[in-house]
């Protein structure tokens, strides 16, 4: 229930009453029967009783209090292709949607998966999205992209990345060319030039998986000289990448650090991953989608055992659900089991406690996920001073209740239709259940991605194999 006064204050202070409060702030902790004070788009205060004034009260006391959860990796122009490739291996997905069903997308098509597809995540708890952005072949279609994300109202970090069509005769292929300076420079001295914004911008790069290394150095190169992070994939075996061993000699050169993210890297050995890591890079693991068609381990018990906490999302909506209550189970549920038998591999005694907690996973699908994106310093824990992105879980549904501890309930009990509501950037975006975005516009919305994939998928003779 949520109370409103006429609001008389420049700063408008919203305190909500919470059956359970998880911080994840180490000097707070997780609280019950706790207050959180919102002012305006940050939080202002957590506690027992603060007894402050405020503007609106938000009745959560039979919910549980989080931080918002954050995306790290997703292509989010991909949602109206969901479920198409759930039985599809690695092959698969690059020659059905980056040769073929990429191709055959327009800018309006881009805002519709866009569109529907962060308020998804939104409908789902999620605050924050990093929008690996990669089937881009004009700065209109970039633009439309970033209008849905603007228009749903959910923070994300906009990575530009580009297409990857088949090479047309005589022509150059993609993994010879560099990323477009004039796209790069129009967005990020135009609409994307603050980085203060609630849609900032980034860029999703080749690497040297999938460009040649000249073109990864020169793509890393333009990143730095517009001050943004970028991000890329690393999800092949070292004789299957276009440069090998490119990370290394990346680092070498001086060109990782905390403003380069990596997503997957399952193939990295050793003397890669502890490269890359000490040049201050950044991994993030797509767990769900990785243990769908790779065969070497997610990264997150590797990059655990090196004292870095690891980074999880979602990725591929075409192979995997878009809930990331679901990932963050994954991710845990892996790291448990590849945890248990590497310590039997050793030949260890058996363990006695648990290798991974509850509360770990959590922090990964928040913190993790806020450093490697950049955020940290603003959002992943509710600290006073931070961003008021935070979601609400009812605690009476009957998959949660009772409540012994409410890191268990959310880590392994709950899902995306436990979330009641939404708040970001101190605006409430879902409430009660339901979004507060316009259910006309949304269905409206809806039908036109239906046509647009169905569109798509005509236009690149795609059909199901099941159909």
């Amino acid at each position: 229930m949520i109370i409103s006064k006429l609001e008389t204050n420049i700063v408008k202070k919203t305190l909500v009453k919470c059956g359970w409060l998880i911080s994840l702030d180490p000097k707070i902790g997780e609280l019950k029967e706790a207050e959180l004070l919102i002012e305006g788009d940050r939080i202002a205060a957590a506690g027992i009783r603060l007894d402050a004034a405020h503007d609106e009260l938000i009745d959560a006391s039979e919910m549980i209090v989080m931080p918002g959860l954050i995306d790290a990796h997703i292509h989010v122009w991909q949602c109206g292709l969901r479920g198409i490739g759930s039985e599809w291996l690695g092959p698969d997905y690059h020659a059905n949607i980056h040769a073929n069903l990429a191709t055959k997308y327009q800018p309006q098509d881009n805002y519709l998966g866009n569109l529907v597809g962060s308020l998804n995540q939104i409908d789902g708890g999620v605050t924050t999205v990093l929008d690996f952005c990669h089937n881009l072949k004009s700065l209109e279609q970039a633009e439309r992209a970033i209008d849905a994300l603007e228009e749903t109202g959910i923070r994300a970090v906009f990575a530009h990345g580009t297409a990857k069509p088949p090479t047309a005769p005589g022509g150059v292929p993609f993994t010879h060319v560099p990323h477009p300076r004039d796209r790069v420079e129009a967005l990020r001295k135009g609409r994307l030039a603050s980085d203060d914004r609630l849609v900032t911008m980034a860029m999703a790069v080749l690497g040297p998986h999938y460009g040649t290394l000249e073109v990864a150095e020169q793509d890393l190169r333009l990143a730095r000289e517009f001050g943004l992070l970028s991000t890329s994939h690393a999800t092949r075996r070292y004789a299957d990448c276009v440069a090998p061993r490119g990370y290394v000699r990346l680092a070498e050169a001086g060109l990782l650090g905390p403003d380069h993210n990596i997503v997957h890297a399952n193939y990295f050995d050793d003397a890669e991953l502890d490269a890359v890591l000490g040049a201050g890079a950044t991994i993030t693991s797509t767990v769900l989608v990785e243990l769908h068609g790779h065969a070497a381990d997610p990264l997150t018990v590797r990059v655990r055992a090196r004292g870095v906490m690891p980074s999880i999302g979602i990725d591929v909506e075409p192979i995997v659900t878009g809930d990331m209550f679901r990932e963050m189970q994954g991710a845990l549920l892996h790291a448990r089991w590849a945890t248990v038998r590497d310590n039997e591999s050793a030949g260890k005694p058996p363990m006695k406690t648990i290798g991974v907690r509850s509360r770990e996973a959590l922090e990964w699908a928040t913190i993790g996920n806020a450093r490697v994106i950049g955020l940290e310093d603003r959002i992943g824990t509710l600290t006073p001073g931070k961003k008021a992105d935070i979601t609400m879980l009812r605690a009476s549904d009957l998959n949660l209740f009772p409540v012994h501890d409410p890191i268990f309930a959310v880590v392994e009990q709950a899902h995306a239709g436990n979330v009641d509501t939404v708040i970001i950037d101190g605006a409430v975006k879902k409430r009660h259940g339901k979004l507060l975005f316009s259910q006309d516009t949304l269905r409206r919305r809806q039908v036109e991605l239906a046509e647009s994939a169905s569109r798509v998928m005509r236009e690149g003779n795609f059909a199901l194999r099941a159909a």
